[in-house]
């Protein structure tokens, strides 16, 4: 099984570059505070380090 981790919308992504608001809704955070299960792959550790000031890693697996 691939390990998964959980990814937590902290701050909005209003009026942030549109790039920044692609990869929000790419990792499937669309609402402030939800939190996604994601799993644990290059390109979505990619996503969230481009948004890493928005999210929060709630939980490693």
């Amino acid at each position: 099984m691939a390990d998964k981790v959980s990814v937590q919308l902290v701050r909005s992504g209003s009026g942030r570059p549109q790039s920044h608001k692609d990869t929000l809704r790419g990792l499937g955070l669309t609402k402030l505070n939800k939190v996604v299960t994601l799993n644990d792959t290059p390109a979505i550790r990619g996503m969230i380090n481009k948004v890493s000031h928005l999210v929060k890693v709630v939980n490693e697996a």
